[in-house]
């Protein structure tokens, strides 16, 4: 008698499922191009090696029994796995990842990114890269690389520690601007604003989203903060007025030149922060085939300006 890993082959499993989905013995023999009594015996051939009844024939339809339905689950995960077998080993021939994750910062241009991912599907790698964006900020960012999350992190606003394995280009500078909505008492204080001053409001602060660590930026001993997980939220809470901050330029420029927020001078520096794309060495040596794809354009400097400038709001 066979054993069942001699029967549960792919093309076996597939003439089950077309058995109940057809509900016919003889209507599955037709589209395999069978004759009925072949497909019959190829049945119990597999039910003499399970030792269990996989369809019930007492009615004119064929059902499956709870055991049959059982196996049809599991062999439909089966069959999904060798597809995914197939189509792994074909990406690996061609050099194109599966899936490419970007760990991009909230302060990167969203319109640009899409029209980079628009972009990198007109190229139709086969098959197919599937890509995934993930949000971060701060030290967030390059975290989603180091812990393997990410294959490529954009807009890293934190020097790079010299960790093994990752390698950086700079992608430009983002100057930062303290803003207020008009209605906001600081609208109105003598410029420069000190710190003592500065002090006394509310502070709008994006909360980090690195897991391992909390960065914060501008927050003076003692002041109060609002906390917020976002960019566009901290960004809408300064324009109700709940609080002050800095913000990127580019983010706000179409708000202050509307009138709705309102940059002021401050005594301390003027923030302009460099900022890097990051990603990871392969373990197999030179980067796959959508990574460089990737990389390549992220060496135009138009496409790191627009990154950093092009966020338009209304």
């Amino acid at each position: 008698m066979q054993k069942a890993r001699d029967v549960l082959t792919p093309e076996n499993l597939a003439m089950l499922q077309l058995i109940a989905d057809t509900g016919s013995f003889a209507a599955a023999a037709r589209e395999l191009n069978l004759v009925p009594s072949a497909l019959t015996y190829r049945v119990r051939q597999i039910e003499d090696a399970l030792d269990v009844l996989l369809f019930d024939r007492s009615a004119r339809q064929a059902h499956p029994t709870p055991a049959g339905t059982e196996l049809l689950r599991e062999g439909s995960r089966l069959l999904e796995d060798v597809d995914a077998i197939a189509n792994h080993v074909r990406r690996v021939a061609t050099g194109w990842e599966p899936q490419l994750t970007l760990s991009v910062d909230q302060v990167i241009s969203t319109p640009t990114m899409l029209e980079l991912a628009e972009a990198f599907y007109d190229v139709k790698p086969t098959p197919p890269t599937r890509l995934k964006f993930t949000d971060g900020i701060l030290s967030g960012t390059l975290e989603s690389l180091t812990s393997g999350v990410a294959d490529l992190a954009i807009g890293v606003a934190i020097d790079t520690p010299n960790i093994a394995g990752l390698q950086a280009s700079p992608m430009g500078t983002l100057q930062f601007v303290f803003v207020v909505a008009p209605h906001h008492p600081l609208a109105r204080t003598e410029e420069p604003i000190s710190d003592s001053v500065l002090r006394e409001h509310r502070l709008i602060a994006v909360a980090d989203s690195a897991r391992r660590s909390n960065v914060t930026m501008g927050i003076l001993p003692g002041q109060d903060v609002m906390t917020v997980d976002s960019m566009s939220a901290k960004i809408q809470a300064q324009l109700r007025g709940l609080g002050a901050g800095f913000l990127p330029e580019p983010m706000v420029r179409s708000y202050i030149q509307a009138g709705l927020l309102v940059a002021r001078t401050v005594q301390r520096p003027q923030r302009t922060i460099r900022m890097s794309y990051v990603w990871g060495r392969s373990s197999h040596g030179a980067p796959g085939q959508a990574l460089k794809w990737w990389l390549e354009q992220l060496k135009s400097v138009t496409t790191q300006r627009s990154l950093l400038e092009n966020h338009h709001h209304f």
